[in-house]
Formats: C-alpha cells, sequence, structure tokens
C-alpha cells in the first residue's frame, strides 16, 4: 500500500513537471513564432518608383491577395485591398495599402487568421495552423512582386 501511494505520488510530481516543461517549450515556441511574423510583416513591403511601375505592382498586390486568402475581395481601390472576414476558424486572410510617396508609393501586405488569438492576444486555437499560412505568404510577396516586374 506505501508503495503504491509512493509510486502515484511520484507519477504526479513527475507529471507536474513534464507540464511546466511542456507549457515552457510552448511559451518559448509562441515568442519565437512571433517574432517571425513581426518580421515577416516588416518584410511585406515595397516601395514602388513611378505611376506605371506603381500600377503594375498594385494590380499583382490584387492577384496575390486573391490567390493566397481565403476568402473573397470585398473592395479593390487605389488606396486599398481587402478581402472578406472569414467564416471559419483557422482560415487566413490578406489585405494590403497603398501609401502615395513622391512620384512613387509603398505597399504592404497584411495578414489575419481568424482563431489566431484568444484573450490578451494570447495563443488561440488555430495559432499553429495560422502561422504556417501567413508567415510564407507574408515572405513571398515581395519575391512575387519583384519577380513578375522584373520580367516586364
Amino acid at each position: 500500500m506505501k508503495t503504491t501511494i509512493a509510486i502515484t505520488l511520484a507519477a504526479l510530481v513527475l507529471g507536474g513537471c513534464m507540464s511546466a516543461e511542456k507549457q515552457e517549450a510552448e511559451a518559448r515556441d509562441f515568442t519565437r513564432s512571433e517574432s517571425l511574423l513581426d518580421t515577416a510583416q516588416r518584410n511585406a513591403s515595397v516601395a514602388c518608383a513611378d505611376q506605371m511601375q506603381c500600377d503594375k505592382a498594385w494590380s499583382l498586390t490584387k492577384d496575390y491577395v486573391a490567390a493566397h486568402s481565403s476568402t473573397s475581395i470585398v473592395r479593390a481601390d487605389a488606396a486599398a485591398i481587402e478581402t472578406d472576414v472569414p467564416s471559419r476558424s483557422g482560415k487566413a486572410v490578406y489585405s494590403a495599402t497603398r501609401v502615395a510617396k513622391g512620384s512613387g508609393a509603398t505597399i504592404t501586405l497584411y495578414a489575419q487568421c481568424r482563431g489566431m488569438y484568444g484573450q490578451d492576444r494570447a495563443m488561440g486555437s488555430d495559432y499553429d495552423d495560422c502561422v504556417k499560412q501567413i508567415g510564407p505568404a507574408q515572405n513571398g510577396f515581395v519575391p512575387f512582386l519583384n519577380q513578375h516586374l522584373s520580367s516586364q
């Protein structure tokens, strides 16, 4: 009987340690993923030099948003491209802005994902799936534009 109690207590203590270790690992992964997403957001911006180049880049941006978003475009004008809100959790949607700078503009791609965050910006139930969608799409945006603009 004493042996059974001792084994049970030891299992509970070890289980608590593993749970704390798992929570620490998840917290580190969350912090790392947030850092990667911040970098991807900063990298999802491009400057175009003149009206003609900006118009072509903006057209390509609309194509990119449509191809990557889980919902359809609901607004596309000279200043913004927006997609509809997803009906289900875990679906990434994209938007873009075009801000005039001199004779050119800065075009920036934004991303969000329903279910990505919980209360107080804590990790939501679909966080990992959302990161897998958003990071590569934002990191691929500028190379996509550069590739298509240089082939013109």
